[in-house]
């Protein structure tokens, strides 16, 4: 299976954001935890977040980027960090596997 340029990037940025996710749940101190949490956050969900925004501008108010920006940024409004990170990382990892599905049946 090769993955196109798009699609690898999309997986480093994956695997960055569950490495900062991993890493915020082991640590106690609350400042550096809270700071992983938006790092992984940032890695992952900066793209849907524009692509919302992009969306927005261009009349396309209700899709599907938008939804998930909202209810991460709402998470990340009353304090659920992990939540919102783990929204939006798992988001990610389903558009990769669609992805990769569209690509193998149009390559049958």
């Amino acid at each position: 299976m090769k993955l196109t340029r798009k699609q690898k990037r999309a997986l480093i940025r994956i695997i960055l954001a569950a490495v900062f996710f991993a890493a915020a749940l082991l640590v106690k101190f609350e400042p550096v935890r809270i700071t992983l949490f938006l790092a992984g956050y940032a890695s992952v969900g900066a793209d849907v977040l524009f692509g919302a925004g992009k969306g927005i501008i261009r009349g396309n108010v209700f899709s599907e980027q938008l939804l998930m920006s909202v209810a991460t940024v709402g998470a990340l409004i009353i304090g659920e960090f992990p939540e919102a990170v783990a929204v939006m990382l798992f988001y990610q990892v389903g558009e990769l596997f669609q992805s990769l599905a569209v690509g193998r049946s149009r390559k049958s």
